[in-house]
């Protein structure tokens, strides 16, 4: 490192920082009239980021079994209807889980 910026480095004042902790967002429904409501409300979208992820997760399998099934068919051991197959039973498997946890996220 060059003596000039070492030194400029060195003479450089400490500045005085004050950062403010970022402030809670309320829950997507509402504070709610109390602290139990409040709860219940941030449960609320807890769970719906874990359906988010439980769809993710599903999405990610059919990709990873649809990329598989063509490998094979490059290798010669599966037809292309095989992949077919697979997508279109994937999407109809992806579309149930959404349609049921929506219907869930509902009840709740």
């Amino acid at each position: 490192m060059k003596k000039w910026l070492f030194r400029w480095l060195l003479g450089f004042p400490a500045l005085s920082v004050h950062a403010d902790l970022p402030k809670m967002e309320d829950p997507s429904r509402g504070q709610g009239g109390g602290i139990m409501q409040t709860l219940q409300n941030y449960g609320y979208d807890i769970v719906i980021l874990m359906t988010l992820g439980i769809c993710t997760i599903g999405f990610l399998v059919v990709a990873n079994n649809c990329i598989a099934t063509y490998s094979e068919i490059q290798a010669g051991r599966k037809q292309w209807k095989d992949l077919g197959a697979m997508a279109g039973v994937g999407a109809v498997l992806l579309v149930i889980t959404i349609w049921l946890l929506n219907q869930a996220s509902d009840i709740l």
